[in-house]
């Protein structure tokens, strides 16, 4: 079988004795995986999505000295922070973002945003209706559905527990 560096794909597949071509299939995949540094990468998310929920929180108290109750504060960042993601979504700028810092990007509202505009952009060359208007809601969807099924389960469980 040799070294890891020599094997090859071809190799894999052209293999006649099962068991050694399952050892050179997983020496193959050994090869190929990305090695990923788990604490760098919970550094960056901590850090992007710390710097998200700042910006959040800069918006909330922005909105809060032109005037605007806690609660409408709260919501005009929450608007403002979903237009932004949208935006540098359209502008290719914030799957940049989400490749550095992972899961940092994915958890917040913006993440969320990322994921319809993003189909969007995806499916915009099939047309208005067969492209976008199909598929925007391919990602987004199961959330949405998954969000109200287990947000109508908790209420049950909670009602229930209510009572007694």
């Amino acid at each position: 079988m040799g070294n890891q560096k020599d094997i090859s794909m071809k190799d894999v597949v052209y293999e006649k004795d099962t068991n050694k071509r399952d050892k050179m299939y997983n020496e193959y995949v050994k090869q190929v995986t990305p090695k990923h540094n788990c604490l760098l990468n919970v550094i960056k998310a901590f850090l992007v999505g710390g710097a998200i929920c700042v910006l959040g929180q800069f918006l909330i108290n922005w909105y809060g000295t032109m005037g605007l109750k806690e609660k409408d504060a709260a919501l005009f960042s929450t608007i403002s922070l979903i237009a932004i993601s949208v935006i540098l979504t359209g502008l290719n700028i914030y799957p940049r973002i989400a490749k550095f810092a992972g899961a940092g990007t994915v958890v917040p509202i913006t993440g969320f945003a990322n994921s319809i505009a993003a189909s969007a952009v995806d499916y915009k060359a099939e047309g208005q209706v067969f492209g976008i208007g199909c598929k925007i809601f391919t990602i987004a969807g199961p959330v949405i559905l998954y969000g109200i099924f287990s947000s109508w389960v908790l209420g049950v469980i909670y009602w229930v527990m209510k009572m007694f």
